[in-house]
């Protein structure tokens, strides 16, 4: 699919690069850029109730005060976080308006719980979201993006760690093939990319063990990519004890690719370890854009 419209999240405390990087992109593409900043604030939780006993009373007060003035630090925190984001805001469209016209800035100043569905809701209507080195280095923010973007609505991600050179128009693509259905999703979302590219690689990892179907394992995708434009090759590797990730990796530095496409695996309670394995991942290696889809 052709990306119209790119989403990129950002702390209020992050640097420029995230939405310097997506306003890139767009510029590449022709895309609508839409910023979300984030600031989740502690949680606000209600003061206990006062006692009726006149015993009690005294004990209550103090409960009730220390309550109170924890209220009123919530609050003092909330009104400056929203200060902040509505600052932010600011500097974010003084930028945009000097690199990129196409574009809306928005702003949440929602807890923990509610990031996740912030940023699912401005994801729903987007083509991509854009992971950037700032969001992959905050580990409490996030995964809480990853969580919101990718796994609660279906959306494509495109992770560009530190260093790697972000594109939508890649010379060339490995795309990680196992035949299963996550796999089978990032192959469809990334189809413009795959059909644009000088080169796709498609790279099963054991297939031989595991293929059940008919024919070379491999072929049936590399005919659908071939059928909507792609230059493709199979290429079969083996383990060799290692896990498949390593092995993918090690696989487009060896074919110089300029990204990889591959499935997003995982269940609710795997989501942080998806992330951390991500970011864990790139670390030491040459950096590639990495581009998710469930």
């Amino acid at each position: 699919m052709a990306f119209k419209s790119l989403l990129s999240v950002a702390g209020a405390d992050h640097s420029d690069r995230d939405v310097r990087t997506a306003a890139s992109l767009c510029a590449e593409v022709g895309a609508h850029l839409s910023v979300l900043i984030l600031s989740p604030p502690p949680l606000v939780m209600s003061p206990p109730p006062l006692s009726d006993g006149i015993s009690e009373w005294p004990r209550q007060r103090a409960h009730a005060i220390a309550a109170l003035e924890k209220r009123y630090r919530q609050i003092e925190r909330f009104s400056q976080d929203t200060a902040s984001l509505e600052k932010r805001s600011r500097e974010i469209h003084k930028l945009l308006r000097a690199t990129w016209r196409c574009y809306d800035v928005d702003i949440a100043n929602c807890d923990q719980a509610s990031v996740g569905d912030a940023v699912r809701q401005r994801a729903l209507c987007n083509d991509l979201t854009i992971v950037g080195p700032a969001l992959l280095n905050d580990i409490n923010l996030g995964p809480l993006v990853i969580n919101g973007s990718l796994f609660d609505t279906g959306k494509p991600v495109l992770v560009v760690p530190e260093g790697a050179e972000a594109t939508l128009s890649p010379r060339r693509v490995l795309v990680g093939w196992d035949s299963r259905a996550e796999a089978s999703r990032s192959v469809r979302e990334a189809l413009d990319l795959l059909a644009g590219a000088e080169e796709v690689r498609v790279a099963l990892v054991d297939a031989e063990a595991t293929w059940t179907g008919n024919g070379k394992p491999g072929a049936d995708i590399a005919a659908y990519l071939t059928r909507h434009g792609a230059r493709v090759s199979v290429d079969l590797l083996a383990s060799a004890g290692k896990s498949a990730a390593t092995v993918l990796a090690q696989h487009a530095i060896d074919t110089s690719a300029d990204m990889i496409v591959m499935g997003a695996y995982g269940n609710r309670r795997l989501r942080e370890r998806l992330f951390g394995g991500v970011t864990r991942w790139i670390v030491g290696k040459p950096p590639l854009p990495l581009f998710l889809a469930r």
